[in-house]
């Protein structure tokens, strides 16, 4: 008879530092190197450092226009006061066999948890915001926080960056050095002339420049607002953390460099095409598909959004197409 023994049992949570967090049916507990989603039919586990920028995205866009997928499991859907938390919900194999989970909650609630979750489980010199290559590493036991970077404000400008009372722009004084990829982008300013009257109705910026000074990844900073219309350009790196599932037309301009997109079903998940943009291209990400990136170099990119509050349900009930052209 052989008996087996286990000489280093797995630690932890609780061993490691780390605390436990849960709401509603929902458990989370993370390890050295992994999250885990306990929740009532079983269990799912991500690599921590997926989770936790997934997570950071979730908390700083408020869980966004529609679906933010973590990975093909797990996910939230915002219904703009509510949010669905859900594992399997878009999935076609947790669906055929009935094994999708979901549970709805008051958006502030849950917004709560993932915060305290990402103070506690973001260890000193981990930025889930910055690229791999200008971070450290999330593994191991639970050492120190790092608080500054998991409560940036997001640019959100009332008209436009630069406007007195609006969103400053990015300089080495206010702690926003030019990117090591964007050295050769000239920071001059455009000169505006205004004929006396019309100071507060006419502006401009170097949009390039203040991109180039970007310190974050796959962030949509609002620069300007024309009624619904806003205007969120942001710079790219490595992958995008999350599944973006739209509930809305979605406009995309590359500005420089490249990005690879795989584009998906958004209530399966099945794949339905790859698009390669290079500069110059611009492309529209429908209201039925989901879509994540991959950019080799860090790269600008616009995203231009509709932030008209009743156009989701337009799409969701049908009464407007879930593209913007008919070829």
């Amino acid at each position: 008879m052989i008996t087996a023994t286990i000489a280093n049992p797995a630690p932890t949570a609780k061993n490691l530092g780390y605390q436990t967090f849960s709401i509603g049916g929902f458990t989370f507990q993370r390890d050295e190197y992994f999250c885990h989603v306990m929740y009532p039919g079983g269990r799912h586990t991500m690599p921590i450092e997926a989770f936790l920028r997934a997570l950071m995205r979730d908390v700083a866009w408020g869980f966004f226009y529609g679906t933010v997928n973590f990975d093909s499991v797990l996910g939230t859907t915002n219904h703009y006061g509510t949010v669905d938390l859900y594992i399997g919900l878009y999935n076609d194999s947790y669906r055929s066999h009935n094994r999708q989970y979901v549970e709805r909650f008051d958006s502030k609630d849950l917004k709560k948890l993932y915060e305290q979750m990402l103070a506690d489980w973001t260890n000193e010199g981990f930025d889930p915001f910055a690229a791999p290559e200008e971070t450290g590493l999330p593994y191991g036991p639970k050492h120190g926080t790092n608080t500054k970077a998991i409560t940036r404000t997001r640019v959100n400008s009332a008209r436009m960056v630069g406007l007195p009372g609006d969103a400053a722009y990015r300089t080495d004084a206010n702690g926003y050095p030019v990117n090591r990829a964007f050295t050769d982008v000239a920071q001059s300013e455009p000169w505006v002339r205004v004929e006396p009257g019309f100071e507060g109705d006419v502006h401009a910026f170097n949009l390039y420049a203040y991109l180039s000074r970007s310190d974050v990844t796959w962030n949509p900073s609002v620069v300007a607002v024309c009624k619904d219309s806003l205007l969120c350009p942001t710079t790219e790196e490595h992958v995008l953390p999350i599944t973006h599932g739209n509930d809305r037309v979605e406009w995309f301009i590359q500005v420089s460099d490249e990005i690879y997109w795989d584009i998906e079903d958004k209530a399966t998940g099945k794949p339905i095409s790859k698009v390669i943009m290079k500069a110059g291209d611009v492309a529209a990400m429908p209201a039925n598909i989901r879509h994540r990136g991959y950019s080799p170099k860090r790269s600008m990119l616009i995203v231009w959004e509709n932030n008209d509050n009743h156009v989701a349900t337009l799409h969701a009930t049908g009464q407007i197409k879930p593209y913007p052209v008919e070829f």
